[in-house]
């Protein structure tokens, strides 16, 4: 009987990078380019003291997480700028705890 392991990793601390878009994105009224998006979520994350990895390793890792975002409805891209929806929110570490 073959036995099934598991591949998947679970996630338990917090992703500092998704929390810091979500800070970024709820406050803003008009669409950000990624550039524009990245160096305000890089400096927030150098206050923070939470980069590791790199710059251009952080830079994949949000890019990523934008693309997600969009993926659940949370983000509006129009033409290559992004802009947080009603829901965002609700993708902050803080909310999902709850």
């Amino acid at each position: 009987m073959a036995v099934t392991k598991k591949t998947r990793f679970s996630r338990r601390v917090p992703d500092h990078v998704t929390d810091e878009i979500v800070n970024v994105l709820v406050g803003q009224e008009d669409h950000l380019g990624f550039n524009e998006l990245f160096e305000l979520v890089f400096e927030r994350l150098k206050e923070r003291n939470a980069v590791s990895g790199g710059e251009e390793m952080l830079r994949l890792r949000a890019w990523e997480k934008l693309q997600n975002l969009e993926t659940r409805g949370m983000i509006e891209k129009k033409e290559k700028r992004y802009k947080g929806l009603v829901n965002l929110p609700k993708a902050h570490s803080d909310q999902a705890a709850k």
